[in-house]
């Protein structure tokens, strides 16, 4: 026999094999499907029983939200309790729930904390349910593939909200996007998000491909080719399942242009999505004074937002130390200067990032002239502002900024990061007159921090009059008549 009769006979009983085998795991990929599908039924079958039991014995729908950490002091939180006061004035059958992970604390000290901080009360009493493996969630639990173990981390926290209550309509407004098809199909419920910044973006990319190096971004990774590569990748594939993950929500609401344009290259669905500015507290800051300030000794340069990394405190403590090294010594100089820290802290990897921050004042020389004002009541964060000349903004790309928002309203001069919401929706000329200032770098911020104290105190004041002017149309009272319009076709399908 040849050696090519030999080579078709090889062929001819692999073929054979082959086929052999091919109808076991025909079969075998058959009664997985099937098991896997009478699974997911039992499994909502057994949610809708659950949750049809729950309203025969409420006798009125739920609509929940999951805010793992609503207990926190930022932006986000005011978005819920204003969400849910705008929804508990408008609808007076309908329960509220909220899914939080705060385990320290009870359902009515977080309700103490909202008004607290946020001066919000809520018309009715909400139900808490809390969930015991927010832990899941956290960055400090994955070092690397941060984004990819977060979002697996929620699939499974979702799940544990899901089995401990079955609301009617799911409303994710922390970000959590994976959690959506598990509340949709598995669920039975009609699903809705608020973004405030989407988990991967455009510019992410961006900055891997161009391997600059930043918060997201670590520098031995910007410094190799292969890693970046990698990333570029890995970012690629996330993209595609977080699109899909948030395609499946029914309603989606954003927070402003920016995160407008990255949701629609992301979750596609235009017909879904609207910006619904976030509700700031304009009107609380209305009533302070607004007068030129020329015979000002001191001048105070506040910042407003959460110890979280994206924040940047470390470069407003940079460029802070830069303008005093422009001020010199002499009067108007160093001693008339005070940069004022003020945030909340969400966890323990936020108070170690505080630590951090006063390492690195003392190590550059400005610890004396520098204050940390953490989780501060609301008239304390008021009495601040309205000692201060200049509101500070450093985070690359925020996806809002209600901090820079609050700043106008309170007749700060606003000095803001060059992108993303700030440099979109906010620091925008009102009536052809400016409304602040915008910066990228320590020395452009140093710069423009010296240029606001060198104004002559009229210019800075007509500056102050056009902020606060503008920020009428992110108030409370716009928040919720958007809030409301948006929500109006998911509510309509609850039955009463």
């Amino acid at each position: 026999m040849s050696g090519h009769d030999q080579l078709v006979l090889c062929l001819c009983e692999l073929t054979r094999l082959l086929w052999k085998l091919l109808l076991p795991l025909v079969f075998l990929c058959v009664l997985l499907v099937a098991v896997v599908v009478l699974l997911v039924v039992g499994v909502r079958l057994w949610l809708q029983t659950n949750r049809n039991t729950r309203r025969g014995r409420d006798g009125r729908p739920t609509v929940a939200f999951f805010h793992p950490y609503c207990n926190a002091g930022g932006g986000g939180e005011r978005v819920l309790w204003c969400a849910i006061r705008a929804l508990q004035n408008r609808y007076a059958d309908i329960n509220f729930v909220v899914y939080t992970g705060d385990q320290d604390v009870t359902g009515q000290q977080i309700l103490d904390g909202a008004r607290r901080r946020f001066n919000i009360v809520l018309p009715r009493p909400v139900q808490f349910v809390f969930l015991q493996h927010r832990l899941l969630v956290e960055p400090s639990l994955f070092p690397h593939f941060t984004l990819l173990g977060q979002s697996v981390g929620s699939i499974f926290l979702g799940w544990e909200a899901l089995t401990e209550f079955v609301p009617d309509l799911y409303i994710d407004t922390m970000g959590y996007a994976f959690t959506l098809p598990l509340f949709r199909f598995l669920g039975g419920c009609s699903v809705g998000s608020y973004v405030h910044y989407p988990t991967i973006s455009t510019d992410m990319l961006s900055v891997v491909r161009e391997r600059n190096p930043r918060f997201n971004n670590d520098d031995y990774i910007s410094n190799n080719l292969f890693l970046s590569a990698f990333k570029v990748v890995y970012y690629c594939l996330f993209a595609l399942l977080y699109g899909a993950a948030g395609s499946c929500s029914d309603l989606v609401m954003v927070n402003s242009s920016w995160t407008l344009d990255h949701i629609l290259a992301l979750w596609r669905a235009p017909n879904r999505t609207s910006i619904v500015y976030p509700p700031c507290d304009v009107s609380a800051f209305l009533d302070i004074p607004l007068h030129e300030d020329g015979d000002r000794k001191c001048h105070s340069i506040v910042s407003i937002g959460q110890f979280r990394p994206e924040k940047d405190h470390r470069l407003q403590i940079k460029a802070f130390r830069k303008l005093m090294e422009k001020r010199g010594e002499g009067p108007g100089g160093r001693e008339a200067l005070r940069l004022v820290l003020i945030g909340g802290c969400r966890n323990q990897e936020d108070r170690d990032r505080v630590l951090m921050l006063r390492g690195l004042c003392q190590e550059l020389g400005v610890a004396d002239r520098v204050e940390f004002k953490l989780n501060i009541p609301f008239e304390e964060l008021k009495r601040e502002l309205g000692e201060a000349t200049i509101g500070l903004h450093t985070m690359w790309n925020e996806h809002f900024g209600i901090g820079v928002v609050e700043c106008m309203a309170a007749g700060k001069v606003i000095l803001a990061h060059k992108s993303g919401g700030p440099k979109l929706d906010i620091v925008v000329p009102f009536e052809g007159g400016q409304t602040g200032f915008l910066a990228s770098d320590e020395d452009s911020y140093a710069e423009a921090m010296n240029r606001i104290l060198t104004l002559p105190p009229a210019n800075r004041l007509e500056i102050r009059r056009n902020g606060r002017q503008s920020v009428g149309r992110f108030s409370d009272q716009e928040f919720e008549a958007c809030f409301l319009a948006a929500m109006e076709p998911l509510m309509g399908t609850l039955e009463r």
